[in-house]
C-alpha cells in the first residue's frame, strides 16, 4: 500500500467498496470524575460535552482541589468505583459492593470514609478549579506511593459550562491506536471509540487537528492530540496495572500538543461545533 499522509486520503485512495468507513465502535460517559463509567448506546452532545459526563467530582476538604487519579498517590482508588446515570440520578458502586446515590444525605460521609480523607461531592465546577497532575514518568519510575512533582492543572479551560472534564468537551481514540498500544479502551477513558479499517495507521489522530468529524447529525472539530497521564497505567476495576499504556506512546508518539511541548499522546480532544446525538455504529466522515 502506498504511503498516504492523511487518513481521509487513505480512505479515498482505497475506495468505498474496498474498506469499511470509520464508524463509532462504542460510546462511554463517566458521571463522576476519575471513577469508572458506563458504556452507552447513544450520547447527546453539545458545546459542554456529553450529557451526564464528568458532571460530579470529589472536592478535597484539606486542599480545596478536585480529586483526580492523575495524583495516583491520593486518588487511584477512585478507579475501583463505578458511577452510572439513570432517570433518578447518579449512582456509585464501591468496591465492597455498597451502592450509594448522589442525593443520599450521607454521601459525603460514605465517600470520605472510602477515600480516607474528608471529601465533598460537588455538581458544579468552582471558578479556577484545579487538580494535581503527578509527573507520570516519575510515578512509573518511583511507584504510586512516591512523592513526585505534581503541578496544578486548571480544569476545562477549553470547555464552557461547569463540568469536570480535564480540558475539552469530548475525547476520542481509534481502534488502530488501541491495538498498536495493546490496551483496553477503558484505560484512556474516551467518550468515543472509533473503529478503523484494516491497515489504518495508529496515532492517525495526530493528523486530524482542525479537521471536522461529521458523526450522525453532529460536527466535531479535532482540537489536538490527547496528552497521556499516569491514569491508563493504573488498576481499573478488575484490570491490572499496565505501564505500557504510557510507555508505548512515550516511545512512539510524542507530540507537541496545545503548546505543552512533546508529550506522549494517544487519541484526540474534540470540540462540538454542532450538537446532537451520536449513536453506536454511526458512520464518521473526516473532512
Amino acid at each position: 500500500m502506498p504511503h498516504i499522509s492523511h487518513p481521509a486520503a487513505y480512505l479515498r485512495a482505497m475506495g468505498s467498496n474496498e474498506v469499511e468507513q470509520l464508524r463509532v465502535e462504542s460510546l462511554y460517559r463517566y458521571p463522576v470524575k476519575s471513577m469508572l463509567g458506563e458504556r452507552v448506546d447513544a450520547l447527546l452532545v453539545d458545546a459542554r460535552g456529553a450529557e451526564g459526563d464528568r458532571r460530579l467530582a470529589l472536592l478535597d476538604g484539606s486542599t480545596g482541589r478536585v480529586a483526580s487519579a492523575k495524583q495516583a498517590r491520593l486518588w487511584r482508588d477512585l478507579l475501583r468505583c463505578t458511577a452510572s446515570l439513570d432517570s433518578v440520578g447518579i449512582h456509585i458502586a464501591l468496591p465492597d459492593g455498597t451502592t450509594t446515590s448522589s442525593d443520599d444525605d450521607d454521601i459525603d460521609d460514605v465517600l470520605s470514609e472510602f477515600a480516607g480523607r474528608q471529601v465533598r461531592l460537588i455538581d458544579s465546577r468552582p471558578a479556577g478549579a484545579s487538580i494535581e497532575r503527578a509527573d507520570p514518568q516519575q510515578v512509573l519510575e518511583r511507584g504510586v506511593e512516591a512523592e513526585v512533582e505534581a503541578p496544578l492543572l486548571e480544569l476545562a479551560m477549553a470547555t464552557p459550562g461547569d463540568s469536570f472534564v480535564d480540558l475539552a468537551p469530548l475525547h476520542a481514540i481509534t481502534t488502530a491506536t488501541l491495538e498498536r498500544i495493546g490496551v483496553e479502551a477503558a484505560r484512556y477513558r474516551p467518550n468515543i471509540v472509533i473503529a478503523t479499517p484494516p491497515g489504518y495507521p495508529a496515532y492517525a489522530e495526530n493528523s486530524w487537528t482542525d479537521h471536522v468529524l461529521t458523526v450522525g447529525g453532529t460536527r466535531l472539530r479535532a482540537m489536538g492530540a490527547t496528552p497521556r497521564c499516569v491514569i491508563p497505567t493504573l488498576e481499573h476495576g478488575s484490570l491490572p496495572r499496565a505501564p505500557h499504556a504510557l510507555r508505548t506512546p512515550a516511545a512512539e508518539n510524542r507530540v507537541d500538543t496545545f503548546g505543552l511541548g512533546p508529550l506522549p499522546c494517544a487519541g484526540t480532544y474534540l470540540e462540538v461545533l454542532t450538537g446532537g446525538t451520536i449513536a453506536t455504529d454511526d458512520l464518521i466522515a473526516l473532512g
